[in-house]
């Protein structure tokens, strides 16, 4: 790890594992994690700004009955390349993959901005997506490469800082972009971003020259892989909302996935470089880890839908005004993340994070589910900051024991595996809390006389509910409460999932940056 170190830097004049580090070698990492960060909320910001102009896209290219299409092409493409692209970069090199990805990324925004019909948009989206899936995964394991597990608690507030500038400032420079500058600008402003990553990375990041691999890339398991996420990110898409959860084509969908991820497995038993190298499975750490991710994954994204939701039909708040209160939550997340990695770095131990944190994340969604029409404003972000807290607590920390728990040489695997089940995670748990949701939705508008108020559950803002007789109004609001409050229920029971995977992580030394290896810890 030394030598990594001592590559990043470009020197080596001194000790990495020697507490008298070089300060041009803190300065040439902190350089690097700039350039990360940026490519990282590259990544985060597209969702979130494109999801603000699609009503102005709709509007001028046509086509509405394919709008979901834009957001699950990109999704698919992101999540189907993820585990590709880190394997990748396992063998034939971390850099050159990664640059690779951001160019294709920008290639694909150009393309979308350039659209001139929905099928055009939806088709350069999916291109889009196809970086997305390399952006993620090539910082996570860069990092991985650059900073030992020991050293790498702090850079986690700059990380959770990123996801909470994204998520906060996403609708805002979304908003602002399309009435002032047009849509087509929300895919445009990915290319100075994305232009200052691919100089800084060209420039300042040196890893280690690997020797390529003679072994040919996993096409058949890559493949197989790829049928089976799409046909699993398809069904949790569809299911409830396009077609009934019993209907023939999510039957057909959820057999395809069951084949072809058992194909895969099969597959990857034979491969001489498998996309994911099961072995990696056999270390509880890991393990663990992944379904700790897989329910953070689960939670985060269902409460950054609902609460929103909640805030706006219920509490009166604005589109703009309900981003800005998720602060509780964000700001939790990004201070509890730092204080975490702090202590990780000083004192090498971590257990007690995910227990810690997992234990805050259904507490949180407990309480958040005891919301109804009368909880404040006030309530609901103390409520939000016991969640976010948790949330601080989990989303470094899983990917940190998950990378510490492999050999250098899977680190990218690790990372995108890590990666797949927490984007996996929030696939399900949007379906699952948006189906109960809605379904409680419309079934307390039928009961309270206020069915024919919307036609599509839970879709009115506040400006549309301010136009509804009251009694509509106060129905309308209710069914929205009870609909948060079954959601959430349930996020905090599937959370006690994430509570017991916690409580058996052992406490494996992280790496430092010396020469000593961590031992390995069997399942």
């Amino acid at each position: 790890m030394a030598d990594l170190m001592k590559a990043a830097d470009g020197k080596a004049d001194a000790p990495a594992g020697r507490a008298g580090k070089s300060e041009p070698q803190q300065r040439s990492v902190r350089v690097v994690m700039l350039a990360l960060m940026i490519a990282m909320l590259l990544a985060m910001l597209d969702n979130l700004i494109v999801g603000t102009a699609m009503p102005t896209i709709v509007g001028d290219l046509g086509g509405l009955e394919h709008l979901s299409w834009v957001v699950t092409a990109y999704t698919l493409a992101t999540a189907a390349s993820t585990p590709i692209w880190g394997k990748l970069g396992d063998m034939y090199g971390r850099k050159g993959i990664f640059l690779t990805s951001i160019v294709i990324f920008l290639i694909g925004s150009v393309l979308s901005g350039m659209s001139q019909d929905m099928g055009q948009l939806i088709g350069f989206r999916a291109v889009q997506g196809l970086g997305a899936g390399g952006l993620m995964v090539g910082v996570m394991a860069i990092i991985g490469d650059l900073v030992p597990p020991r050293e790498r608690g702090k850079y986690q507030g700059m990380m959770a800082g990123v996801m909470a500038i994204a998520m906060i400032g996403g609708p805002l420079v979304g908003g602002t972009i399309t009435d002032h500058l047009g849509w087509r600008w929300s895919f445009y402003i990915n290319l100075p971003l994305g232009a200052v990553a691919l100089a800084m990375v060209t420039i300042v990041l040196h890893l280690p020259k690997r020797e390529r691999t003679k072994a040919k890339v996993d096409y058949l398991g890559a493949g197989l892989l790829t049928v089976g996420i799409t046909a699993i990110v398809l069904v949790t898409t569809w299911g409830g909302s396009e077609y009934d959860w019993n209907s023939a084509v999510i039957m057909e969908l959820i057999a395809i996935g069951v084949a072809a991820l058992a194909g895969f497995l099969f597959v990857e038993t034979k491969a001489a470089e498998p996309i994911i190298p099961l072995h990696i499975f056999r270390n509880a750490n890991f393990t663990l880890m992944s379904v700790v991710g897989f329910m953070a994954g689960f939670v985060m994204f269902g409460a950054v839908l609902f609460l929103p939701l909640f805030q706006q039909s219920v509490q009166g708040a604005s589109a703009t005004n309900s981003g800005l209160l998720l602060l509780p939550m964000l700001l939790a997340m990004m201070i509890v993340s730092l204080i975490a990695g702090r202590v990780t770095t000083s004192s090498g131990r971590y257990k007690i994070f995910p227990i810690m944190g997992s234990i805050l994340m259904v507490t949180g969604l407990f309480l958040l589910s005891q919301m109804d029409t009368d909880t404040t404003r006030f309530t609901s972000g103390v409520y939000m900051a016991v969640l976010g807290a948790g949330m601080g607590f989990l989303m470094q920390i899983t990917m940190l024991v998950a990378q510490n728990s492999v050999e250098l040489k899977d680190m990218g695997v690790a990372s995108s595996s890590t990666t797949l089940f927490r984007t996996l995670g929030s696939s399900f748990g949007v379906a699952i809390m948006g189906a109960l949701f809605t379904g409680r939705v419309n079934d307390e508008m039928a009961v309270r006389g206020g069915a024919g108020a919307t036609t599509h559950g839970a879709q009115l803002d506040a400006a549309s509910l301010a136009k509804l007789p009251k009694p509509v109004r106060e129905a309308y609001e209710y069914a929205v409460a009870s609909g948060t409050h079954i959601a959430f229920l349930v996020g905090a029971s599937v959370g006690l999932i994430a509570v017991v995977a916690a409580l058996f992580v052992k406490e494996v030394p992280l790496r430092g940056a010396g020469p000593e290896k961590a031992p390995v810890v069997e399942a």
